[in-house]
């Protein structure tokens, strides 16, 4: 295979920029709805809170991890790239295998399908408009990005701005509203119950790799990448903490666990069905926000593919003019669309939970190949060396294990979806040779 850069980028990102990517690779829907799940399973305020501080120092870990490796490779492709020279053309491929077949455009399906239900509720659509207008989502985010970086970029900047005003709208309200919640003492929570509210926490924070999917148009990447990925990391971890002590202030620990849109409910107490129908808003803007980050990064992993000839060769091509990986849009952007049609996308994700976690563990990995074979070169470093990354990827196989025994069926079809893309990397391999 042909260790392919990124011949043809350009790099028109500033920090600001890449920060704002990071931001909105992370914050999606999650922090609007999903807090309950967490309340449920902690059983008290305080474990609440250590529960999403916990997460956020698991995040920052990540962050570290990915900063360097940014840092030592400020190029398209992100953990494909680090895989390929880490552990070779296979591994390399399985990644990116899982990536397009399920993860990206998975997530891409059922976030967009997400956006497009609220926007729906927003502006007093049907139901049979949700599809449609998911897939014109998605469609027109890939059409936004065929224009370049910066289309992409101005889109994030926008979408990632209203959505942290809507959370600082949730922290404001939260803080203001004096609520009806009665105290709830902080009864002492296992360890089981901790770890058990952690996963959701962990899936809330995954999502700051995508900066390193883009980092071949990145201006400064040795210095920049580590910037945005730190600072855009304790962004969210305080806007989690600052929502979710706002939801406790408000609806109190039994209020949380038993509310299914705590975002929803704390902003109609404080400002009626406008503080709702705020926030739906929010919703749609912040999940679309999220789709234009999946599908802006995930293409550039697969032009880099097509470029290696794991691929097909035609979604190399960047276009002459604006610079983007306009074929590999196009096909990432149309397989989403399938998903969205096919609704296969929600089980889909679950197959590929167990693959996303392994490759995470993996990406992290490779520090300990290029801090052998490279040392300490002039770049950014993450702290704490090896100690960091143990720790990392400990957390990483504790939820592999824990998606394991909480879905082993879905774990299963998973692991063979990995395992289909053994016979199928060869098989593709082969057939180029014969071209």
């Amino acid at each position: 295979m042909s260790e392919s850069n990124t011949p043809g980028y350009a790099r028109r990102l500033g920090v600001l920029d890449a920060t704002m990517v990071v931001v909105g690779g992370i914050i999606g829907s999650g922090i609007f709805l999903n807090p309950s799940i967490v309340a449920q399973r902690t059983g008290s305020s305080g474990m609440t809170l250590l529960a999403w501080a916990l997460g956020g120092l698991f995040a920052l870990a990540g962050a570290f991890i990915y900063a360097e490796l940014g840092a030592r490779r400020p190029q398209a492709g992100g953990g494909y790239v680090y895989l390929r020279e880490s552990y070779g053309a296979l591994i390399a491929f399985l990644f990116g295998w899982i990536m397009l077949l399920v993860n990206y455009s998975g997530s891409i399906a059922a976030v967009a399908n997400t956006f497009s239900i609220y926007a729906c509720r927003v502006l007093g659509l049907p139901d049979n408009v949700v599809k449609p207008l998911a897939v014109g989502a998605i469609l027109l985010l890939a059409g936004i990005n065929f224009f370049g970086i910066r289309a992409g970029a101005l889109v994030q900047n926008l979408a990632t701005t209203l959505k942290l005003l809507a959370v600082i709208a949730v922290v404001v309200a939260g803080l203001a509203f004096s609520g009806v919640a009665a105290e709830t003492p902080n009864v002492p929570t296992s360890a089981s119950s901790l770890g058990s509210a952690m996963l959701p926490v962990l899936f809330a924070y995954s999502g700051w790799f995508y900066i390193n999917n883009i980092a071949g148009e990145i201006r400064e990447p040795q210095r920049n990448i580590p910037r945005a990925l730190v600072l855009g990391m304790l962004t969210c971890t305080a806007c989690y903490l600052l929502a979710n002590y706002a939801y406790l202030h408000v609806l109190g620990q039994a209020g949380l666990a038993a509310s299914k849109a705590p975002a929803a409910e704390l902003m109609q107490g404080a400002f009626g069905s406008t503080g709702a129908l705020l926030i739906g808003a929010g919703i749609a803007i912040s999940t679309f926000g999220f789709c234009n980050i999946a599908i802006l990064g995930g293409a550039r992993v697969f032009q880099v593919m097509g470029a290696d000839g794991v691929f097909f060769r035609a979604a190399a091509h960047l276009h002459p003019k604006y610079r983007s990986p306009d074929v590999a849009l196009g096909v990432l952007a149309l397989w989403s669309a399938v998903l969205v049609l096919s609704g296969s996308y929600s089980q889909l994700l679950d197959y590929a939970t167990i693959g996303d976690w392994i490759g995470s563990a993996m990406v992290a990995a490779t520090l300990f190949y290029y801090r052998r074979h490279e040392g300490s070169s002039n770049v950014f470093r993450a702290p704490l060396f090896p100690l960091l990354p143990l720790l990392f990827i400990a957390a990483v196989a504790y939820v592999v294990v824990s998606s394991a025994i909480a879905q082993p069926r879905e774990s299963l079809i998973g692991l063979f979806i990995i395992v289909a893309g053994v016979p199928a990397f060869y098989a593709w391999r082969a057939f180029y040779r014969r071209r």
